[in-house]
């Protein structure tokens, strides 16, 4: 009988905690009050407009050097309550960073401003919470999705006095930051501590395990409550369109990165020895470093495309090649073999550009055998999620339309995260939908008060 290489324990306990230990540890005092004398502080500063959430960075950066951490947090909590978080896991190579006024100078490094701002907001005074909410304004909004654009509409609104109920399909609030985040970058159940911190604020009500379109509909949202906000996320996974794509050992990487984030004794956790991942995104990169870090021998990511193609900025493919991970371009995975229900192996066809710009497959191909595959190829709305409702919102190209004010097409709705078009799916994107849809939703609701 066939039996693929997959198993647990493959390495010693402290090599579990090590692998998965911080991989940005904070700065010290000494070394946050360094790297905050390097800001020029300038008066048009670039790294704000970079920055998704319009952070005033300079000014934080002035708090950090200036003493004043509590002024620095708060700084960085208007602009973005998710900010420690997204000190943690936004990508500031291509953001804030590659915006620093520091990099025009010969063989200078930006600013650390999303390791200064990690500093802020991990050692501001606890003692009180930063926010207070507004008096009651009689208005209630459901919230759909407790991911961060969920988290940060919800947040918003309740400042501003109305009240929110929370709804999610998952045990715990978080979204990706809780369910799909690679471990290493938020360890030490950071994603629920910011919760935590959020709720604080009061008036916000979580509903957990209520998946929109099974446990309750938009209809009944939209006759309950004066406005809704859709941030239900991209729940399905894209299919390979190949047979053998159920057989066991091939599986989601979301699924498999979630399954990851919600053990606590890693040691526990099988994992295949040669593991192929097909992607060119985070999740691909994230996946195939918990992989090799689990104790996988032999890690290949391959992507249909050239580096310069792949959603992964350069420094996650450098990291992932510092982890061991091979990487093969310009590749498609074409078949699948199995044996008695088991993955054992996948084939490859080599791939270019041609004439007209498109990519089109050779006569090349090769074969790799594998105990595990992951598939990160992208992930899609499910529209079940509006299979109990008379009047759904209007879908573009897959996802929820809407305008520049995250409103849908109905007259009550709006949306923002990756449910929706607009940005390129980044945490700190999505807290800015949910912040723009809020100050939207306050408008509506002031006028309906009349």
């Amino acid at each position: 009988m066939y039996k693929p290489d997959i198993h647990s324990g493959r390495l010693k306990v402290d090599e579990y905690r090590d692998n998965f230990a911080d991989i940005h540890p904070p700065l010290s005092w000494h070394e946050a009050r360094m790297a905050s004398d390097r800001c020029l502080y300038c008066e048009a500063a670039p790294c704000i407009t970079a920055c998704p959430t319009h952070i005033n960075v300079p000014s934080f950066i002035h708090r950090i050097a200036t003493h004043n951490i509590d002024g620095a947090a708060q700084t960085i909590l208007d602009a973005n309550i998710l900010g420690g978080s997204c000190a943690r896991v936004c990508p500031t190579e291509i953001l804030c960073e590659q915006a620093c006024v520091r990099n025009k100078e010969p063989e200078c490094l930006p600013v650390a401003i999303g390791l200064l701002q990690r500093f802020a907001i991990d050692n501001r005074s606890e003692n009180h919470h930063p926010f207070t909410r507004k008096a009651s304004t009689g208005k209630s909004v459901a919230v759909v999705g407790a991911g961060p654009a969920g988290l940060a509409c919800a947040h918003r609104l309740s400042r501003f006095g109305h009240d929110v109920t929370l709804y999610d399909a998952k045990p715990h609030s978080g979204g990706l930051n809780e369910y799909g985040i690679a471990a290493y970058k938020l360890v030490e159940d950071y994603a629920q501590k910011e919760i935590e911190f959020v709720l604080g604020l009061g008036g916000i009500h979580p509903q957990y395990e209520k998946r929109l379109g099974k446990d309750m509909s938009l209809d009944t949202l939209r006759e309950t409550f004066n406005a809704v906000f859709l941030a239900p996320g991209l729940g399905g996974s894209n299919s390979l369109g190949l047979s053998g794509e159920h057989c066991q050992g091939v599986e989601d990487a979301i699924k498999a990165i979630d399954r990851l984030r919600q053990t606590r004794q890693l040691n526990t956790l099988p994992v295949g020895r040669r593991v192929i991942v097909i992607g060119g995104g985070n999740t691909a990169i994230d996946i195939a470093c918990q992989s090799k870090r689990l104790g996988a021998d032999e890690v290949t990511l391959v992507y249909r495309r050239g580096a310069e193609d792949m959603s992964a900025t350069d420094h996650e493919q450098a990291f992932a090649r510092d982890n061991g991970i091979r990487i093969i371009h310009w590749a498609r995975l074409s078949s699948i073999e199995t044996v008695e229900g088991h993955l054992k192996a996948v084939t490859f066809t080599r791939t270019q550009i041609n004439d007209n710009g498109l990519l089109k497959d050779t006569e090349e191909h090769f074969h790799l055998p594998a105990d595990t595959l992951y598939k990160a190829i992208g992930q899609h709305l499910l529209e079940d999620c509006f299979a109990q409702c008379s009047e759904p919102p209007a879908i573009e190209a897959g996802r929820i339309a809407t305008d520049m004010n995250f409103k849908t097409s109905l007259d009550n709705v709006w949306a923002g995260g990756d449910c929706i078009l607009q940005g390129d799916n980044l945490t700190v994107q999505a807290v800015e939908h949910g912040k723009q849809a809020a100050l939207a939703i306050d408008r509506f609701l002031n006028d309906e008060r009349g």
